[in-house]
């Protein structure tokens, strides 16, 4: 062998020690780079030259530098760091929801039951101003209160629209980014070695990606990475990248949903499609859990606002003349809000519209509806109540008006359902959809609207008087007004005709005429049902008992509106459900209904940060898997580089030997 061949082996080994050797100071460099692959040398032993005496070698030759990379491990950790985006996105969220409600005295139930605690004072003296005027202040702080936290709850849905564009124009420059990396790495497709610092930068983009919003990906034979979203819509396809854009929801423009550009066409994503990153967490608050929380606030709110209202309406105010009370409180009504799809006049307004009326405060859900046509019979339509999925058939009634009956028992709700009625402005097409709020908006905009002392209606507009003559223990301990529209001038008898309760009665009017009669019995614990009023007695009335029921003279002595309004903290009227037979079941007190929107939201609380503490420490074994494959670990590379630099000096004294033959060479053939 020449020496020439001993310097090639030399300076062959040289190389391959400093290659390795540059390798591993990268590594060393790069070691806290987010995304950085650990990279190695390849070498490969040098093709052997065939002699007389057999095959010598060549030395080494340096193949590529490898990056430390596993695609399955890396796309289990993208998908579950994208997980743990979405659980933690919506877990910090739901936290700040959370202090819309506080609890205890500062809470909405404190306030309300305050309030109706109030009139037990105007009970005890019906004409005391300053009773009347803690009411109204009472008042005030409930509408406050609910107009606050619905305000609150603008607020964090005016948060999620922001987040959304902050998080989608994060996506775009991303995507962006990866698009540019995929043409600059098909650009060097036609060398022989993989660009390992491109392709770290590309994976790791992607990963942010997905942080923000799923993504899967599809590697091409040029090199480039196609990365798709919301179940295979493309957002990166070689060097070209599409747009996200933040848009009103179709369905619901006070809500924001995700749009993407393809080719010139912006069409919305389906929502129920971007499960994963901090996008979907940021969906599925605004569509879920805002949603519930607003609905659950605006059925107490309207609850409370209607049956306040119902009972002041039944009472006799101070006025001058004394009249029937006013309300107390206003709330938004309900609204329905139509597609944007929906079909459009000449003017480009909508061809239909859809109004509401509230005929039921006590019956309305905390829930949002769908109204669309019946597919199978048209002319009719289906309303579906998106919190539970229960779907209400809505016929024409033959009167210009609907019927409704609840398709999961076939129960008749007769011209309205849930509380409230639906009424049409011109006629809507076939593929035409609405969303009907009926208590969204109830909360943000109650107010109270009684400012007069005077016109808190403490008196009962009859008053009953027992006949001095009785000989029963039957007192007057109630009456309650239940029908407002009924006539408060009548006066009723009841002469009470057998120890077993049964009695006869006569309704006359102001100038004596008997304008109904009949007779009926009294069981104990149940009021007598006359006139649209329930009387309720204590002790048991004699045969031969009388008892009057006249038009109240003096509303600043009678106590019977007041008591009627005392009662309302005890009374389930949050909510009631009309029954298949027509009854409503009770639902729940102002306090409980409260209650309950503490205990929802507490659940959806916890509920999440049990999901992000999970979903996190999956994200982690997985990040912690690829870093086990592709991380950097320095003692190792510290080693490494002290063994490559002891072969870097070995091939130099390969090559000093080298030198020293040629040298002696040369001297011999100069003699």
């Amino acid at each position: 062998m020449s020496s020439s061949a001993l310097m090639s082996i030399g300076t062959r080994a040289m190389f391959a020690n400093y290659a390795s050797m540059q390798t591993t100071g990268h590594n060393i460099a790069n070691a806290q780079t987010p995304g950085y692959s650990r990279q190695t040398v390849e070498l490969q032993t040098s093709g052997g030259q065939q002699t007389g005496a057999g095959f010598f070698g060549k030395g080494v030759d340096v193949v590529t530098v490898q990056r430390a990379s596993d695609a399955f491990l890396t796309t289990q950790s993208q998908v579950a760091s994208s997980m743990a985006a979405m659980d933690s996105t919506r877990s910090a969220n739901l936290q700040q929801l959370e202090t819309v409600f506080p609890p205890g005295d500062n809470g909405m139930g404190a306030s309300v039951g305050n309030f109706m605690n109030a009139f037990v004072d105007l009970a005890n003296s019906p004409a005391d101003s300053s009773a009347r005027q803690v009411i109204l202040s009472d008042a005030a702080e409930v509408a406050d209160r609910f107009a606050t936290a619905g305000g609150q709850l603008d607020r964090l849905q005016n948060g999620v629209t922001s987040d959304l564009k902050n998080s989608v124009a994060q996506v775009n420059q991303m995507a962006a980014q990866v698009a540019k990396l995929n043409g600059d790495i098909a650009a060097l497709r036609g060398t022989s070695s993989a660009p390992n610092d491109l392709l770290d930068q590309r994976d790791q983009l992607v990963k942010q990606i997905g942080n923000l919003v799923k993504v899967s990906t599809v590697q091409a034979d040029d090199g480039t990475m196609g990365v798709f979203i919301a179940g295979g819509q493309r957002l990166v396809l070689g060097a070209e990248a599409q747009q996200l854009a933040v848009t009103p929801d179709p369905a619901n423009t006070g809500r924001s949903t995700i749009s993407i550009s393809d080719s010139g066409i912006t069409h919305e994503l389906s929502t129920d499609l971007l499960v994963g990153g901090s996008i979907s967490g940021l969906m599925k608050y605004q569509n879920e859990d805002l949603v519930a929380a607003r609905n659950q606030l605006g059925q107490m709110a309207a609850a409370v606002s209607a049956r306040v209202n119902q009972v002041q309406a039944a009472g006799i105010d101070m006025s001058s003349p004394a009249g029937s009370g006013n309300p107390v409180f206003a709330v938004g009504g309900p609204i329905a809000i139509p597609n944007v799809h929906n079909a459009r006049d000449a003017s480009g307004g909508f061809a239909a519209s859809v109004s509401m009326t509230v005929t039921d405060g006590s019956q309305l859900k905390a829930s949002d509806y769908t109204l669309a046509a019946d597919p199978a019979t048209p002319g009719n339509f289906v309303v579906t109540r998106q919190s539970d999925g229960v779907k209400f058939s809505m016929a024409p009634d033959g009167a210009g008006g609907f019927g409704f009956t609840r398709q999961s028992d076939g129960a008749a709700m007769g011209s309205s359902m849930d509380g409230f009625q639906i009424t049409f402005s011109g006629t809507p097409a076939a593929n035409d959809s609405f969303e009907l709020e009926p208590v969204g908006r109830a909360a943000v905009s109650m107010q109270r609207v009684l400012d007069d002392p005077a016109g808190l209606a403490a008196a009962a507009p009859q008053t009953a008087v027992m006949g001095v003559a009785n000989k029963g223990t039957a007192t007057v301990s109630g009456l309650t007004v239940v029908d407002p529209s009924s006539d408060p001038t009548l006066t009723t008898s009841i002469n009470f005709t057998d120890a077993a309760g049964g009695y006869s009665y006569t309704l006359t009017d102001a100038s004596g005429a008997v304008t109904s009669s009949g007779t009926g019995t009294w069981t104990p614990g149940q009021p007598i049902a006359l006139n649209g009023y329930q009387l309720s007695l204590n002790g048991v009335p004699a045969n031969g008992d009388t008892l009057t029921v006249t038009k109240t003279a003096h509303p600043e002595s009678n106590n019977g509106n007041a008591l009627a309004m005392v009662g309302l903290r005890d009374e389930a009227f949050v909510g009631r459900d009309k029954q298949i037979d027509g009854s409503l079941q009770d639902g729940e007190t102002a306090t409980d209904a409260y209650a309950s929107v503490l205990a929802n939201v507490g659940v959806r609380v916890q509920s999440a940060k049990t999901a992000s503490t999970i979903s996190q420490a999956t994200s982690d074994q997985a990040a912690d898997a690829v870093a086990d494959k592709s991380g950097v670990n320095l003692d190792e590379e510290a080693g490494r580089l002290i063994q490559f630099q002891q072969g870097y000096q070995a091939a130099a004294k390969v090559l000093q030997v080298a030198q020293a033959i040629f040298d002696t060479l040369l001297q011999m053939a100069s003699h």
